[in-house]
């Protein structure tokens, strides 16, 4: 298990891929052929539901399928894990997020996280972007973890891959093969809305669960090891190396 720092959430609430329901619950997902096999078939997308969970304002199941164009409310202690296209999402407990649609009910182009926390894995394709209050996150091929705290202020890692960040005109390129983390700040501090972050709330091994459930592999899983995991996003502990964020002017 690889070391993990949390900041207002508990243990349980990121070890959820340990849990002998949601192993069987993917096996079964992959087994039956995943998500070509859902739509051919059409049955859900969803891959595991736990607790009080609304789509579009009203009561879900598990029976039920979520499409681009959905709203999606959990209850405290409840989650959904489901797939749509090439992206898996795992949303947490307190979380309010709007799927937007892209060309088709399969294809995901929004993301807009209004309260609580998600964590995703993309396969590559066109520009999709992520929303919080605080910042936006333009991405391709990655897989991320997002979350609004009570203040609105935003977190945001790039786990993997090449995200565009901005903060209300601060913005960065962000490549990272191993957890390059953001504030999206409500106010600027030190000058910036655009801040360096730790690590926080979120595992590789969860990211590793949902890239799976797409027949995708992390960054470090192929590199065959991991990283530094400090929030500013490399393999290595290289001299100069510095969070993209750093290199923002003050306002």
């Amino acid at each position: 298990m690889t070391q993990h720092t949390l900041l207002g959430r508990h243990e349980d609430e990121v070890l959820w891929f340990q849990r002998r329901e949601a192993v069987a619950a993917a096996g079964a997902w992959l087994a039956f052929g995943g998500m070509g096999a859902a739509q051919a078939q059409q049955r859900s997308n969803v891959v595991e539901m736990l607790g009080d969970v609304l789509l579009n304002g009203r009561r879900m199941s598990p029976q039920h399928t979520v499409q681009s164009g959905d709203q999606i409310q959990t209850g405290p202690g409840s989650r959904l894990l489901f797939v749509i296209g090439n992206a898996a999402f795992h949303v947490r407990q307190n979380s309010r997020l709007e799927v937007g649609r892209g060309s088709t009910l399969n294809t995901v182009s929004l993301l807009r996280l209004l309260t609580g926390a998600v964590v995703s894995a993309f396969g590559r394709s066109a520009s999709r972007t992520i929303v919080t209050p605080t910042l936006t996150a333009g991405i391709r091929g990655t897989g991320v973890y997002a979350e609004v705290m009570p203040d609105q202020r935003s977190y945001f890692c790039n786990c993997y891959g090449t995200v565009q960040m901005n903060a209300r005109g601060d913005r960065a390129l962000s490549v990272s093969s191993y957890h390059q983390s953001f504030w999206g700040e409500v106010a600027p501090k030190n000058g910036r809305l655009l801040t360096p972050a730790d690590a926080i709330n979120h595992t590789d091994e969860e990211l590793e669960f949902l890239a799976r459930l797409i027949n995708q592999r992390t960054a470090w899983q192929i590199a065959g090891r991991t990283g530094v995991k400090d929030g500013r996003g490399y393999m290595e502990n290289q001299p100069g190396q510095m969070h993209p964020a750093m290199n923002l002017l003050p306002r």
